[in-house]
């Protein structure tokens, strides 16, 4: 549902739908929700918050420099466990003493972030890394040494997300869960080098499902407070997309097949409004139509109006579906179970 102008409002009270005194009231409370400190929103104020979160993330992940090794292994790991309690004292503050939820959740992902930095740091103490290895590999290579900060990780996140219950935690949870998926097949190989790149395609296809089905499970059971499945979903349709897409099929049977998956992926975020799902799903159509255009069809006269006859047809059933949106979709919600049905209303109304 989109939300709703003044104008539209004032518009609703000349047609005699609404009275003058139930649109101020409509507006009053359209207002309070829009002002609901628990909700991001694209306003310069969050902007500067995350701006700053993700700095300050960066710096401990992805931007940090062999100078971190002059701390030395154990040095490095009470140092990052340091970083991290203040991290979670600065949360309890903006949280408890501000009522700032969008700094406190920023500032508990920081702390998760030094998780695989403090388990980095001590498995350098204990002889498990060379000395002038740097932690910003962990963002870059696959390996499966990485899978123990990992699993480490995803304990400790899990743990604090327990307790603290913010969303944007899920960030770094679910980008470990996709660093996983790389690494997982090396690990369980014990080869720190690559070796069967079909076998590693297959691993992120499964591991991607089974990370959206999870978001699926977590979206159900959060249906009606905050979406914890956001990051979830991100990460998890980015890497069994991925690995879907990377797969070569000499087939054209396999590649029909590939595009009707990411059709499917289309109309499964269309229901769960989910946008990443429409998303990845358009490009692979677009890959699978353009393979059509280059190597099948390329000499093909009728293709191309064949090809706008077609969407021309899915325009026309948008067209059939808006008419009869309300009575259609009132059908297939009385079939789907009442957890779905309920989590496909809270989504049509945020």
């Amino acid at each position: 549902m989109t939300s709703i102008s003044r104008a539209q409002l004032d518009g609703a009270v000349r047609a005699g739908i609404v009275s003058a005194e139930q649109a101020e009231k409509l507006a009053a409370f359209l207002g309070a929700a829009a002002e609901n400190p628990e909700e991001p929103r694209f306003t310069f104020v969050h902007v500067l918050y995350y701006l700053g979160g993700l700095v300050a993330i960066g710096a401990m992940s992805l931007f940090m420099t062999l100078g971190w090794n002059a701390l030395g292994g154990w040095g490095g790991c009470i140092t990052a466990i340091l970083y991290g309690v203040l991290a979670l004292l600065l949360s309890h503050w903006f949280l408890e003493r501000k009522q700032l939820y969008i700094p406190a959740g920023i500032m508990a992902t920081l702390a998760v972030v030094m998780v695989p930095l403090a388990i980095f740091a001590a498995q350098m103490a204990l002889g498990y890394w060379g000395e002038n290895k740097p932690y910003r590999d962990f963002h870059v290579f696959i390996d499966w040494r990485w899978v123990m900060m990992e699993f480490g990780t995803l304990a400790i996140g899990a743990i604090l997300l327990w307790r603290y219950r913010f969303p944007f935690m899920l960030m770094p949870i679910a980008v470990v869960l996709w660093y996983m998926s790389m690494d997982i097949v090396p690990f369980l190989a014990r080869n720190p080098q690559p070796y069967d790149w079909e076998l590693r395609k297959l691993a992120s296809v499964y591991f991607g499902l089974a990370m959206t089905l999870l978001a699926f499970w977590v979206d159900l059971r959060s249906r009606a407070s905050r979406d914890y499945a956001f990051w979830l979903y991100l990460f998890g349709v980015l890497t069994f997309w991925g690995g879907l897409t990377s797969m070569n099929s000499d087939s054209e049977l396999g590649k029909l097949a590939y595009c009707g998956i990411n059709v499917l992926m289309i109309l499964i975020g269309a229901v769960l409004g989910r946008r990443v799902f429409a998303v990845f799903g358009g490009l692979g159509v677009a890959f699978y139509l353009g393979h059509l255009s280059q190597k099948v069809f390329k000499d093909s006269l009728l293709f191309p109006f064949a090809l706008s006859l077609i969407g021309l047809a899915i325009i026309w059933l948008g067209v059939l579906w808006q008419r009869r949106e309300a009575q259609w979709s009132a059908r297939l919600r009385s079939v789907l179970p009442t957890a779905l049905r309920e989590l496909i209303e809270a989504r049509a109304l945020r």
